[in-house]
């Protein structure tokens, strides 16, 4: 079974917009989708603990996508160094904040990032950096934080990263 796990940002929740647009995406690319609920947790890390847990019984491998928005983004990559999914797609994402537990990231197979020039929360800078390091790709958008100007170049963008993680 194809898999594709959202994790929301600190502000957000499990089915915030850009989730369900996403999540349509997913299924019409034969992915089933879950999207797991933070809104409990404020600590990014005890986020990624219950991420963890909850992927407890699944295998690395080419079944799995982790996709995260902002503070998600961060869940999303610090367990990609633990599980190996088949892609990870980012939006926002909140890497290199100070208080974070995990400055440091091992490498990672197929991540894509998109992150607003006008962000006004999370540097635009850190994506470049983070990209930089993984020798990943990096779309800079017209956008801020939240990326809702940018959704018909995100949904574009995710759709053609299902295909061509599906193609390898």
């Amino acid at each position: 079974m194809k898999k594709i796990y959202f994790s929301h940002g600190k502000e957000s929740g499990p089915n915030g917009r850009k989730i369900q647009r996403l999540s349509v995406i997913g299924q019409q690319n034969g992915y089933e989708t879950q999207s797991i609920d933070y809104t409990h947790l404020d600590n990014p890390d005890a986020r990624v603990a219950h991420f963890l847990k909850i992927l407890e019984g699944e295998k690395s491998g080419d079944e799995i996508i982790f996709v995260g928005s902002s503070m998600g983004g961060y869940v999303s990559v610090v367990a990609g160094t633990y599980i190996k999914p088949a892609g990870i797609f980012i939006l926002a994402p909140a890497l290199f904040i100070e208080g974070y537990k995990v400055q440091d990231f091992g490498p990672l197979q197929n991540v894509e990032i998109v992150h607003g020039w006008d962000d006004d929360i999370i540097p635009y800078t850190h994506s470049i950096q983070f990209a930089q390091q993984q020798k990943c790709t990096l779309h800079l958008v017209k956008d801020g934080h939240r990326l809702m100007d940018s959704m018909d170049t995100i949904d574009m963008l995710f759709d053609a990263f299902l295909k061509q993680t599906d193609s390898h």
